[in-house]
């Protein structure tokens, strides 16, 4: 029997570290195939946090919510912004 006042450690395995952009292009994909508009559903999302915005299949509901909103939302600005600024739009 261990003794009770040794302290136990545990060890947490960290996932495969998760990339927001790969996440977005899975979710797009998956709701595009369910004939969802993309942009609006995912809009819907990130406004509300409400996950029924996005569809099951291909699990990408679960996929979403692993990465919080505020991370969808500087990926999908940075993008906009690095585009614009290689295209010299700014």
């Amino acid at each position: 029997m261990q003794k009770v006042n040794n302290t136990q450690y545990f060890k947490v395995h960290k996932d495969t570290e998760i990339i927001v952009s790969d996440v977005i292009q899975s979710v797009y994909a998956a709701l595009t195939e369910k004939g969802y508009n993309p942009v609006n559903q995912i809009v819907g999302y990130v406004m509300s946090g409400d996950p029924t915005y996005i569809t099951s299949h291909k699990g990408a509901r679960s996929l979403i919510m692993k990465v919080e909103r505020d991370e969808i939302v500087e990926e999908l600005l940075r993008f906009y912004i690095d585009k614009d600024i290689t295209y010299g739009k700014i």
